[in-house]
């Protein structure tokens, strides 16, 4: 047998949905109820015992019709009409058998189920009198029970559908909760792959770089040195030039392995180029780059050194200096270059700040230790409600000199 689906469309129906097993109970229990009465009336051979009979079947028909019938399932009237034909038939068994005061118990749980709380609590009470009211016609004797059983069963059901409704909310908002941290989980996953692949990135060019790069550039100028102590006619010249020449292709080849490993942000430009889209980017506050002096081409660590220590200077300023303005200034000059970031924020005291990463960005101690790495210069200067001034100087290496 189908179990009975709510005609409210799941999207605006008002109590939680009912499980298979839930569902069997009910259609057990009505259907039972029904056997038992018609049963008793046939049992004890009571004056309208085929009246009673005729009346469970027919409030059995109606119920399987309903159960069985496609449209109660999509439309909220045609459920309504099905309730209002339960209610009929029921009143029917009620008229003629003092059974029928079982069936209002599975009652409450379908008009519970089926109508908006509201509705289906007044339907609830309304059940309960007729129910009283039906067994009071078949009584003479007016007892507690009478009252109280009616009640009490109705009590009983919409605190059942009221706890059941809780639970199912409770166990929705788990679900969602634990489908939320799955999803942050595996997007964290992919940031901290993604943060790994950039930070290996950079720490090969930088090896890279400093070693080989410029082991590379040490031999070719000792190999130079070599070619002007030797006399013109020595038979080595020739192989020293044969090695200086390998030493300068191996040394391309580094500088092409440094090149393809640069982070993306310096992939499509320059240097400049990469900080003047970082300040378009900044969400807030209004952000100006500005650049000063001839630009020139710098070795890879020098660009992604300034480049992030630009990056972290200005989260910090986005996240917590409430600054309205700032200004990037990159300046070339003969010997150096000098990245400036400032801000008209509320400042704080350079000396309390901690080694600890802030929020998605670096720490003034990391800043400082990526210019120091260079040989450079890193300076902190400000002071509560004075804004803060950040400056890093690099010393230009002799090929970009």
């Amino acid at each position: 047998m189908t179990p009975p689906v709510s005609p409210v469309p799941a999207v605006s129906r008002p109590l939680t949905p009912v499980s298979k097993v839930l569902r069997l109970c009910l259609h057990a229990l009505l259907l039972g109820l029904l056997a038992l009465a018609a049963g008793r009336a046939l049992a004890d051979s009571a004056p309208r015992a085929g009246w009673v009979v005729g009346a469970c079947a027919v409030l059995a028909a109606v119920y399987a019709g309903g159960v069985r019938a496609p449209v109660v399932h999509r439309s909220p009237r045609a459920g309504a009409v099905w309730l209002a034909a339960l209610g009929a038939a029921w009143a029917a068994l009620l008229a003629v058998s003092p059974d029928g005061l079982w069936i209002a118990f599975p009652l409450y749980f379908l008009e519970l189920h089926l109508l908006r709380l509201r509705w289906g609590v007044a339907a609830v009470a309304l059940t309960a009198c007729a129910a009283i009211g039906g067994f009071l016609a078949h009584s003479s004797a007016v007892t507690p029970g009478a009252f109280l059983g009616p009640l009490l069963g109705g009590a009983v059901a919409v605190a059942t559908v009221l706890g059941y409704q809780a639970l199912y909310r409770e166990s929705e908002r788990r679900r969602e909760l634990i489908e939320e941290l799955i999803t942050t989980r595996a997007e964290l996953a992919a940031a901290e792959r993604s943060a790994g692949i950039l930070a290996e990135r950079e720490r090969l060019a930088r090896e890279i770089h400093d070693t080989l790069a410029q082991g590379l550039s040490s031999i070719q100028l000792l190999l130079r040195a070599a070619e002007r102590a030797l006399p013109e006619d020595s038979a080595a010249l020739p192989h020293i030039a044969q090695a200086r020449e390998a030493a300068q292709e191996n040394l391309a080849e580094a500088r092409r392995f440094v090149r393809a490993l640069t982070p993306p942000d310096l992939e499509h430009g320059s240097l400049a180029a990469a900080l003047e889209r970082l300040c378009t980017g900044a969400p807030w506050p209004r952000v100006r780059f500005s650049l000063s002096g001839a630009p020139r081409v710098l070795p890879t660590p020098y660009e992604v050194a300034l480049l992030r220590i630009a990056q972290s200077a200005l989260a910090n300023v986005v996240r917590h200096a409430r600054a309205k303005r700032a200004e990037i200034t990159l300046t070339f000059m003969d010997a150096s270059v000098t990245l400036d970031i400032v801000d008209d924020g509320q400042g704080f005291d350079p000396s309390s700040a901690t080694a600890a990463r802030g929020d998605g960005g670096f720490g003034l101690p990391a800043m400082r230790s990526r210019a120091e790495t260079l040989g450079g210069l890193f300076t902190v200067e400000s002071d509560r409600g004075q804004g803060t001034a950040v400056a890093v100087t690099l010393p230009l290496p002799l090929e970009a000199s």
